[in-house]
């Protein structure tokens, strides 16, 4: 190839076509067959999917016993991590799928797919990669999409539960309108302190409860504003207050005047007495005639003179 007396080889010999960007047929090709892999084989153990199949809330598909697996491992694998991507931390975060299975399916066992044939129970319709399918949360029945749209009750036909419009789970989404609004979904969810599942998040309770010890904990400025405002709500009340326990000021005032003209009055009246209660005290600097203050007793007994 070289240094050898042969021909050199340039760029140009070796790379003869560059690679082109695929066409819009050749992306459709690898999303059917990811999606018919999605449909039929688990993404934890690349196993085929059976019942009970659960989901999350990306509406991915797994065997239940491939996650509860997952969990219960002590040193977790970073590939299965990945699949996941922090979505299922326990089987809150998912929900169990209620397919209805055709009796009269074929069975796939000898081609390493699913060896269920799951229809939509009101259309009858194979549910797969070739049409869209949906589930409700949280009772978990899947319909073709077609049908939920129909329905104007926000019922499931199959248990008459009620649901949310939010609640209408996409199963393995392509349309970037779905994945969005899934997201979205999860979001809310999270602010409401619920998981895909609709049911209480762990760590909730603790959470508030650690919020309300630190608020407790807090040093008490808040309590010493509050004392300094109680204390000029009273200096304003004492101020307010006049004599006589009464508030208005324009109107102790007026009381006050009216008090003291009432006591002004009654000094006159005991000044002002009548003669009659005058002349039974005696006056200063006189003294009372002798004949006057004596009685029948001291005053003895005389005999007129003739």
């Amino acid at each position: 190839m070289g240094n050898d007396g042969g021909s050199i080889p340039t760029r140009r010999e070796l790379v003869k076509e560059a690679a082109k960007a695929l066409t819009t047929t050749q992306i459709k090709e690898v999303q059917q067959e990811s999606q018919e892999h999605a449909w039929n084989h688990d993404p934890l153990s690349s196993k085929p999917l059976s019942s009970p199949v659960v989901s999350d809330s990306a509406g991915v598909l797994y065997n239940k016993d491939s996650i509860i697996e997952f969990l219960l491992a002590e040193e977790k694998d970073a590939e299965q991590e990945k699949v996941l991507d922090g979505r299922v931390k326990g089987l809150k975060d998912v929900v169990e799928v209620k397919f209805e299975v055709d009796s009269g399916g074929e069975d796939k066992a000898g081609t390493g797919a699913r060896r269920e044939k799951w229809v939509c129970p009101i259309t009858r319709e194979e549910m797969g990669p070739q049409a869209k399918a949906v589930y409700l949360v949280p009772c978990g029945h899947a319909f073709a999409g077609s049908v939920v749209r129909e329905v104007q009750e926000r019922i499931c036909v199959q248990c008459n539960k009620p649901y949310a419009e939010n609640d209408i789970i996409t199963i393995l989404p392509t349309a970037p309108t779905d994945i969005a609004r899934l997201n979205l979904r999860v979001k809310t969810l999270k602010e409401k302190g619920l998981t895909h599942a609709l049911k209480k998040a762990p760590g909730s309770k603790k959470r508030k409860k650690h919020a309300d010890a630190e608020n407790a904990d807090a040093p008490d400025a808040k309590a010493s504003t509050s004392e300094e405002d109680k204390k000029k709500e009273k200096k304003e009340k004492k101020a307010s207050k006049t004599d006589n326990g009464i508030k208005n000021a324009s109107t102790a005032y007026l009381t006050k005047r009216v008090l003291e003209e009432q006591q002004e009055r009654n000094k006159k009246r005991k000044l002002e007495q009548n003669d009659n209660v005058k002349s039974l005290f005696s006056k200063g600097g006189v003294k009372p005639a002798v004949g006057n203050s004596a009685d029948y007793m001291t005053r003895g007994y005389s005999l007129g003179k003739k």
